[in-house]
């Protein structure tokens, strides 16, 4: 039976690493294992939106995976994000996964077709088939992949042993309580709410920008479950004006966190592949702006 604990913390979604040709680059992935195993997390969430996985092919998303299953070396507690927008790639990487020993794999539904509930229930099963010894977590996004997540879905999903929970990534905090009572495990998906997925009963948070300010989302999270609210709302509050700061640009908010990164000693990730939108020259002074908010906001709160 698996041991929950292990999926209890912190987990940033990891970047794309990309040369100066756009190419996936080993050794900056690697890298970012590294940084995030510093900064103390619990574990990281690789392949999923945060990683550019649908503008990735299936050999250059094994590639990441494997480079940081070699530097994590078991210290991290590691969730693969496997789907791809037909079942024979998304079981390949699946497949894949497992043989690395990944503690779980997870999966957005289809997107573009509308498929009936059978079918979306089909399709997670056949990925959570060819990794039969793995856990399966169900990725609700329904804001970008265009299908929502529902009880009776989630009830049939649940019939599966290896089905243990959801990252939910919608923003009511209301599915938070839905999927936990039917006794799925919940990570908080919007980082605009991590105190607020909590207190609906979040075993822990998975965000997109979490890798740029891990410390605040570790400490928010340490607050929240040390009673200390007032501070944990302090600490939502910072870290949302920072994320709407990133926002701002012209740039695609991955290609400003990794420009975060790298005015913070971080690791140089690249930009973002096309046709998610690089930085231009005006967006360099909003990087600046946030790298020392974040800063800035560390040293207050942590």
């Amino acid at each position: 039976m698996t041991d929950m604990k292990k999926y209890e913390g912190i987990f940033p979604a990891f970047y794309a690493c990309y040369d100066a040709e756009g190419n996936i680059a080993p050794a900056a992935v690697r890298a970012l294992t590294r940084h995030f195993l510093d900064k103390g997390v619990t574990g990281l969430y690789v392949g999923g939106s945060s990683g550019e996985c649908i503008y990735q092919s299936v050999e250059e998303r094994k590639i990441v995976l494997e480079n940081v299953m070699a530097e994590a070396e078991g210290k991290l507690t590691i969730i693969a994000h496997v789907a791809c927008n037909n079942t024979a790639d998304s079981q390949i990487l699946a497949a894949h996964a497992e043989s690395l020993g990944v503690d779980a794999i997870a999966a957005i539904p289809p997107i573009y077709f509308k498929l009936p509930p059978y079918a979306v229930a089909q399709y997670w099963n056949h990925i959570s088939a060819a990794a039969p010894n793995t856990d399966f977590i169900i990725y609700n996004i329904p804001q970008l992949a265009g299908v929502a997540l529902t009880v009776p879905l989630l009830k049939e999903m649940l019939k599966n042993p290896k089905v243990i929970g959801v990252k939910n990534s919608s923003m009511p905090t209301q599915d938070i309580q839905m999927w936990r009572d039917e006794g799925a495990i919940v990570f908080n998906g919007p980082d605009e709410q991590l105190i607020s997925g909590l207190a609906m009963g979040a075993i822990g948070g998975i965000g997109g920008t979490y890798g740029a300010m891990p410390e605040l989302y570790i400490q928010m999270r340490k607050e929240f479950l040390s009673g200390n609210l007032e501070k944990a709302r302090q600490i939502q509050n910072e870290a949302c004006r920072i994320i709407y700061k990133m926002c701002s640009g012209h740039g695609n908010m991955y290609a400003m966190i990794k420009e975060i990164l790298r005015r913070m000693d971080g690791p140089d990730c690249g930009s973002v592949r096309l046709p998610l939108a690089p930085l231009v020259e005006s967006d360099l002074p909003i990087a600046d702006e946030c790298a020392s908010m974040i800063q800035a906001a560390v040293k207050t709160y942590c």
